[in-house]
């Protein structure tokens, strides 16, 4: 079967697989109406296969320093990929939470594509699509892409709504450089690098710590787009900005619940920064930088922990810190896996945590002809260091947080998910009060 090269980013995020926590994205879809498996496994099975990727299995040749390749599965199944689940009862959210905590502690089978698909009957009313694929396929922008090709827009939608790009800062736009321009960013990037490098370590938290086999999830109630943005314009603040500060306070509220002093601490986050140039849209693969994010959990009061979460991230939006990353990614890619192991724990050791945020489609999409209601991920957080990956999706005029941790360090991450929805609410009625300790 034929091979075909892996490029050093998808590498490196094929190596970036730890022991017990493992680079693999976990996407949920929920609909009100039941969803047909024999439909939806004729739509997605023959659209699925457009995409090389997903007809391609992993395989390492070389003995020295292994390499991974892309090698074509002949023939290709889909059948093999989708699976037709129901849940135990009482059917509720809470068997639904435990069903793709359990999808997400396991492990894809490596003789296959690296991607699988549960629909499951009777949730509620409806059905539930769990998706999950590794890391090195595709970063969030690029499935998104993938996402607008498996579905349909709804009858009533005029226009499918185009893939936006990921990340919760994107550097803002620049003229054409120069080869000098861009070794001048480079050179400001490593320096930034070593910045973060001198930086002490992120301090002992219930985040950092031993990891155990098994992940848990949760997820919060929608919030309206429309209604982020409201609170947004009172502060001169974006919509990313308001969700990454009512994050932070739902964090500031559940570490000092486990005893962590919240007044003198830190918290930094690794923050994917899209960097996917406009030729390479709708392309597979990854094409990020990431950056560290200080959040502000020390900030007891709303409005300042907007406003600095504000400017910690318009700061990052004008740092050539993730193009930097980028390339030290690519380096990492070429190198054994026991290098890069190394090199991630040393970064690792800065942060606390993964999080992240994608624009989806403005649209609702349907599948076999039932309309998605709800779509959220749960973004990774690979190698030993990082306790928790916190994503942000945007779907169809709503944006949802879902919380993935290590079941041994954060046995509970939708208490913060609760606290996420609490800090929403409490924003959007006093922005100036301290935030709540219940």
């Amino acid at each position: 079967m034929a091979l075909h090269p892996m490029s050093p980013l998808d590498a490196a995020w094929f190596h970036m697989d730890g022991p017990a926590n493992r680079a693999m994205v976990t996407g949920l879809l929920l609909t009100t109406k039941p969803l047909d498996f024999v439909q939806v496994r004729a739509q997605i099975g023959q659209r699925i296969t457009a995409f090389e990727r997903f007809r391609q299995r992993v395989v390492e040749r070389g003995l020295a320093v292994p390499v991974p390749y892309w090698q074509d599965v002949e023939p290709f199944d889909p059948d093999l990929h989708l699976h037709h689940v129901a849940l135990p009862a009482p059917r509720n959210a809470k068997a639904l939470t435990a069903f793709i905590a359990d999808i997400a502690s396991t492990r894809l089978d490596p003789a296959q594509p690296l991607w699988q698909v549960h629909l499951v009957e009777r949730v509620d009313r409806g059905s539930a699509l769990v998706m999950r694929l590794h890391h090195c396929l595709a970063d969030g922008t690029a499935m998104m892409g993938v996402m607008s090709r498996l579905f349909d827009p709804v009858p009533t939608s005029r226009r499918r709504a185009a893939p936006v790009s990921a990340g919760l800062a994107r550097p803002q736009p620049a003229p054409a450089a120069s080869m000098v321009d861009h070794a001048v960013q480079l050179v400001a990037g490593a320096g930034m690098l070593l910045q973060e490098l001198l930086k002490q370590d992120d301090p002992p938290s219930p985040l950092k710590g031993e990891f155990g086999p098994r992940q848990q999830v949760g997820w919060s109630r929608p919030v309206a787009i429309a209604d982020v943005k409201a609170i947004g314009a009172r502060h001169g603040a974006k919509v990313n900005d308001v969700l990454v500060a009512c994050f932070t306070g739902a964090l500031r509220g559940y570490l000092r619940r486990r005893g962590v002093d919240v007044d003198h601490t830190t918290v930094r986050a690794m923050v994917p920064v899209d960097l996917r140039s406009a030729e390479r849209i709708g392309e597979l693969g990854n094409e990020f930088g990431l950056v560290i994010l200080d959040l502000a959990v020390t900030s007891s009061r709303r409005a300042q922990r907007l406003a600095l979460t504000k400017a910690r991230m318009d700061a990052l939006k004008h740092s050539a810190e993730p193009v930097a990353m980028k390339l030290l990614l690519d380096l990492f890619g070429r190198t054994p896996k026991v290098v890069e192991d190394a090199a991630t724990d040393l970064f690792g050791a800065k942060a606390s945590l993964v999080m992240t945020n994608v624009a989806g489609p403005r649209e609702t999409l349907s599948l076999a002809g039932v309309p998605v209601d709800r779509a959220m991920f749960w973004v990774p957080h690979p190698g030993r260091q990082l306790g928790l990956g916190a994503s942000i999706l945007s779907y169809a005029g709503t944006a949802t947080m879902a919380v993935i941790s290590d079941a041994h360090l954060v046995p509970d991450p939708e208490e913060i998910t609760r606290r996420f929805d609490r800090e929403f609410e409490a924003m959007a009625r006093d922005p100036e009060a301290t935030t709540t300790t219940a």
